[in-house]
């Protein structure tokens, strides 16, 4: 096929103006939304009879959705795609349907990674606050644990050690490549109760720090998070947060309660850090680049 019948993007997917200009060349009809649709039947109406689907990673298409629209046969995915546990659009459904879903990587990171450095070299130096030690420090000798060492996390590694951290980290698997940086691989556990600071780069809805994971975190650190959702239990979380501890996260999403973000060990953003000029240029080029590869 060399167009789409109908696009349909259902809601703010980042798109540069440029980007949705192009848009309009490779459907016949196309349709952007600018505010977040209210529930599955918003969704099925804003879809109606499209065969293709922007949507970015504030909604979500499980299987129960598309098979409400059956004119779709593609689905571009305006967000990162690691995984189908960790999709907002039903993967299994729409493979086992005939629809392609395609999704982006690596278009955010750098925002991240510099929106975490000013954070903790701010709470280090105390500038605007305490010093977290007493007194001003570098992150010179810090010891910093990552947990997930995908491309954010590994980015994140690379910055601090630049600035004279010793690196840990916890992954599925030891990385050859992180090993040959002077990384240390560590358990979990042993990796919680070795740092000074935490940064979780985990994909949406991996959760892996429970009450064992924060008890071996202990008291006097600081936590990141990175991620879009949660990388630990709540009712846990909020115990560890009421000691000496402080969590740092971009988003209400990242935070996961919103009652929290008025709690005094609470630093949240309520901002994407990771949506900056750059990043919306990078995401354009690759949501265009997949739906061409699919046309073609």
């Amino acid at each position: 096929m060399d167009k789409f019948r109908k696009l349909v993007a259902i809601e703010p997917v980042g798109l540069e103006p440029w980007a949705e200009e192009r848009l309009r060349s490779m459907a016949g009809d196309v349709v952007m939304f600018g505010d977040v649709p209210q529930g599955d039947d918003e969704i099925v109406n804003r879809i109606g009879d499209a065969d293709a689907v922007l949507l970015s990673y504030t909604s979500a298409l499980p299987g129960e959705v598309l098979s409400r629209c059956p004119e779709v046969r593609y689905v571009g995915m305006c967000c990162s795609l690691y995984s189908p546990e960790s999709a907002n659009v039903d993967i299994r459904y729409a493979d086992a349907h005939g629809i392609a879903v395609t999704g982006i990587r690596d278009y955010g990171d750098e925002g991240v990674v510099e929106y975490v450095v000013s954070a903790l070299v701010r709470r280090l130096h105390g500038f605007g606050m305490e010093p977290w030690f007493g007194e001003p420090s570098e992150i010179t000798g810090l010891k910093v644990g990552v947990v997930g060492l995908g491309k954010s996390g590994g980015m994140i590694a690379d910055a601090m050690r630049f600035f004279g951290a010793e690196i840990g980290y916890f992954a599925r698997s030891e990385k050859p490549q992180a090993k040959a940086k002077g990384y240390s691989f560590m358990p979990l556990g042993d990796l919680l109760a070795w740092s000074d600071v935490v940064f979780c780069c985990l994909n949406k809805n991996t959760v892996l720090l429970g009450d064992d994971e924060f008890a071996r975190l202990g008291n006097h650190k600081i936590l990141f998070n990175t991620g879009l959702s949660p990388a630990w239990q709540g009712e846990a979380f909020a115990k560890w947060i009421d000691g000496d501890n402080v969590c740092y996260c971009d988003t209400v999403g990242a935070l996961g309660c919103e009652g929290l973000l008025g709690h005094p060990h609470v630093r949240c953003a309520c901002v994407s850090t990771g949506r900056t000029r750059q990043a919306s240029r990078r995401l354009s080029e690759k949501v265009l680049a997949n739906i061409e590869a699919f046309l073609a």
